[in-house]
């Protein structure tokens, strides 16, 4: 793809007049309804509920389950996901994740990313989208295993069925079981899937621009505690950009997550099975990595060769450190596993495994803080 012949892309009218339409409906007959005839609490209610309902498919359903395959679903959870996935008018999910696996694999591609941060806020935020670009076009190639699931299938083949039924038959219904029709049908219907456009995009545009980058530094995404309450916890996007199978994106207990609490309660009733987490060590020894990248990128501002020279070796002493606790944690790690193929009769060897791995860990967060103070050091 030529990058400088984009401008002239072909518009893509369909989305272009769903934007508008639904924009001015919210900036003209929402507030006009509210001064005229007001809007009950059941209205807003509603609107709150249809919003988090559509979110949570899209970052539980459409995200963590169909595009990474973080944990799996009963038939009726992920029915039930694809039912509100598509109310939220952002594709089936089969070309949802098809985009969002390319995306991962060619992450920051100007000529491969669909909607690659580093062409713009507008671009990743909306402008992809109002524009046939190359990179946009659906590669299923990337997403065989989706097209083997009848249920996906389906909601691809029928997805505008579904996706008007549901987003004038919901607000409609539950309008009238409130009492209050047309606020639901105006605040449920349209300020709510105008809502759960922007804050879904949120991750693709300011997820890549604004917040920080405690594990990697090889990508633009960056984990955002505010941008994660905003959309159901997909903030953490520097962590989920490192570690896509896990099911979390918020993996510390204090982290803001509903979607990461969600499928937890999914699993304690049955619904949900096989949930992915990354090793802790592994996360650790990824912010140690990370740190080590932030004090190389420090020292290429240190002028001064007796304090340069002072800083890179206790910066080749920290890696060598580095290296063996990892060393010593691939030989525990490969020790582990085969004693878990294995019917172990020794427990005690078992849990003095466990125990060198929780040291290794701890070892790692010390070295953490060390490596925060020496690029403080270094400035």
């Amino acid at each position: 793809m030529n990058v400088k012949s984009d401008p002239v892309a072909p518009i893509n009218w369909p989305t272009v007049g769903m934007f508008v339409v639904t924009a001015l409906i919210c900036v003209t007959i929402v507030p006009w309804y509210g001064l005229t005839y007001g809007y009950s609490k059941a209205a807003w209610i509603a609107m709150l509920v249809v919003l988090t309902t559509n979110e949570m498919a899209i970052t539980c359903g459409y995200h963590r389950l169909f595009a990474h395959g973080a944990y799996t679903a009963h038939r009726a959870l992920r029915l039930v996901y694809l039912l509100f996935g598509a109310m939220a008018i952002q594709n089936s999910a089969l070309v949802w994740a098809a985009g969002h696996r390319v995306h991962h694999k060619f992450i920051d591609d100007v000529d491969r990313d669909p909607y690659c941060a580093k062409r713009g806020f507008w671009f990743s935020h909306l402008g992809w989208m109002v524009r046939n670009y190359p990179a946009g076009d659906p590669d299923f190639s990337y997403v065989r295993d989706l097209e083997r699931d009848p249920l996906v299938a389906w909601q691809h083949r029928n997805y505008w069925t579904i996706t008007l039924s549901m987003n004038f038959l919901v607000p409609m219904a539950i309008g009238w079981a409130v009492g209050d029709f047309w606020g639901v049908f105006w605040l449920a219907g349209f300020l709510r899937l105008v809502l759960s456009h922007h804050l879904t995009f949120l991750i693709n545009s300011a997820a890549h621009y604004i917040g920080t980058q405690p594990y990697t530094v090889e990508n633009t995404a960056r984990d955002n505690g505010l941008i994660a309450v905003l959309t159901f916890g997909e903030g953490y996007h520097n962590f989920h950009h490192l570690f896509a199978q896990d099911y979390r994106n918020g993996v510390r207990w204090w982290q803001w997550d509903p979607s990461k609490w969600f499928i937890r309660l999914m699993s304690w009733v049955g619904l949900a099975h096989n949930l992915r987490r990354v090793p802790w060590f592994k996360i650790q020894r990824a912010r140690v990595q990370a740190q080590f990248a932030r004090a190389e990128l420090n020292l290429g501002r240190v002028s001064d060769g007796e304090t340069l020279a002072h800083f890179k070796a206790r910066l080749s002493e920290e890696y060598a450190s580095f290296q063996r606790v990892v060393a010593h944690w691939q030989s525990v790690r490969s020790q582990f596993m085969v004693d878990a193929r294995h019917t172990v009769h020794d427990s005690w060897e078992r849990w003095t495994l466990q125990t060198q791995i929780k040291e290794m860990e701890q070892a790692l967060r010390q070295q953490m803080g060390r490596m925060r103070e020496l690029c403080a050091e270094i400035g």
